[in-house]
């Protein structure tokens, strides 16, 4: 027989792909490599209590993929024992589980590989996963057996009902029901297209679990106070409603404030930030005040009340005006000598003397008893001083000469305490030298006053100059009438 030329090139396309499909078939499908000589290949044995539905070939799966097939079922005298071949370029790490689980509910079961610790060494050939490691599926028998007598448990009427009111409850929801499906199937497929990360997120969600079983009284806690919150919202929904509404209004407002006073704002808040120092160090006597202030308040209120809704009630409270002169003794020392004191009458403002004023007798002394040298240290406890900066210090308070009165130069002192001053350019009347016979006069621009003790009986005193002078008016017997007004003039 003559073949033709076409039949021929058709008869070599034809044994090509019958050699090809063959190959494959063996190869691929059939795996007849594997099946005789495992190649590419390695075999693990898998403890199990039963054999749960396993046959020869059933696959073998790593989270979720296919490695493997199942070689043998046997059993033993512990339960069943599975021969599986993986393949070789999986790396499956040894710390491991093994699981017997159904793809449907009418077989088809398959072993699934579930790592414990990723990082373990892998699988090697002849490894056995143990008996505590592995996990069969229950009977589908028993379970068929026990759903059937629940269900024959159940009375056939209320069955009915059931099965009319579920009826009823997915009636026309086809699409709905459709949809969630369709979502589901997408939802699945995502999960599959990361695996890894999914199956990630598994192994190390524990320790997260964990905590949160750990701090369940922690979130009770919270929970409990978030629902007081809540209750606290609804009870004031009115009030809450109202700032919701007026809120954003106020806050325009202050921005609004805030920009215009954002150039002083500063210094007014570094200004309170010295002040909130002040008001820490002198907390005690802020406390004292605010306690004292309301009760003076009250007495100073109280006075009235003896002739409230009375006749008298326009003059006022009864207060007792006892003239006590000198109690305590009026304090000179440390202020101004009598040369440089300025006149009452004057009635300009120059600046004021340099130096400190204040009584510089002895702390223990009747005069001005509870003047400024007497003020308690707030920062140093026992000690008293007139100033801040002498509390601070180690420098305790020292009077002024003897502490009673101006003795010769006013400028020489016992203590080294600097005596105060006028400001520059304002002339002073400085005592006269024991070889001037009298004063210079004073400054036309300042009237000189001295304060000095005299004789009733004479009228006699000593001035500030150191003799001793004659003020006939003072006199007992100067034959005048005395009044207070002409006390205060000067002698014609």
């Amino acid at each position: 027989m003559v073949l033709t030329r076409r039949v021929t090139i058709q008869l070599g396309i034809f044994v090509v792909v019958s050699v090809v499909t063959g190959w494959i078939m063996v190869v691929d499908f059939i795996q007849l490599p594997t099946l005789i000589a495992d190649v590419g290949h390695y075999q693990v044995t898998v403890e199990l209590a039963n054999a749960g539905g396993l046959y020869e070939r059933s696959n073998v799966t790593y989270r979720g993929t296919e490695v493997g097939q199942v070689k043998a079922v046997k059993l033993t005298d512990r339960g069943a024992e599975a021969v599986i071949t993986l393949k070789s370029g999986t790396k499956i790490p040894s710390d491991l589980d093994a699981q017997v689980h159904s793809q449907t509910a009418i077989g088809e079961q398959y072993i699934a590989l579930l790592p414990r610790n990723s990082a373990s060494a892998p699988l090697r050939n002849g490894d056995v996963i143990p008996l505590d490691r592995t996990t069969v599926p229950p009977d589908i028998s028993s379970l068929l057996d026990a759903t059937n007598r629940g269900l024959e448990a159940i009375p056939q009427d209320n069955l009915t009902t059931v099965v009319d009111q579920s009826y009823i409850a997915v009636s026309g929801l086809g699409p709905d029901i459709s949809r969630m499906i369709k979502g589901s199937t997408n939802l699945a497929i995502d999960g599959r297209a990361h695996l890894d990360d999914l199956t990630s997120l598994i192994d190390n969600v524990k320790p997260v679990l964990d905590s949160q079983t750990e701090t369940s009284g922690s979130v009770q806690a919270w929970a409990a106070n978030l629902a007081a919150i809540t209750r606290q919202l609804k009870a004031n929904d009115t009030a809450v409603q109202g700032i919701l509404a007026k809120g954003p209004g106020a806050a325009d407002q202050g921005r609004q404030l805030f920009d215009k006073l954002k150039p002083t704002l500063p210094v007014l808040m570094a200004n309170l930030a010295g002040l909130g120092d002040v008001a820490v160090t002198y907390r005690d006597n802020i406390e004292q005040l605010l306690v004292l202030l309301p009760q003076g308040a009250a007495s100073m209120q109280a006075i009235g009340v003896p002739n409230r809704n009375t006749k008298q009630a326009y003059k006022g409270a009864f207060l007792s005006f006892n003239l006590n002169l000198n109690l305590p003794p009026v304090c000179s020392t440390g202020f101004l000598p009598p040369q440089q004191q300025r006149a009452p009458s004057d009635v300009d403002y120059p600046p004021r003397p340099a130096g400190d004023l204040y009584c510089r007798v002895p702390q223990d002394s009747p005069f001005n008893v509870r003047g400024a040298r007497n003020t308690p240290c707030v920062t140093v406890p026992g000690k008293r001083a007139p100033t801040v900066k002498m509390c601070e210090s180690s420098e305790d308070y020292k009077p002024l000469n003897d502490g009673f009165n101006w003795k010769g130069d006013p400028n020489a002192t016992l203590s080294g305490q600097p005596v105060p001053q006028l400001p520059p350019g304002i002339p002073s009347a400085s005592p006269p030298s024991p070889t001037r016979a009298a004063p210079p006069p004073a400054p036309a621009d300042i009237t000189p006053l001295a304060v000095a003790e005299y004789d009733p009986a004479t009228g006699t005193y000593v001035g500030p100059d150191g003799r001793v002078h004659t003020q006939s008016n003072l006199a007992q017997d100067s034959g005048k009438d005395h009044t207070w007004q002409s006390m205060m003039m000067p002698a014609s």
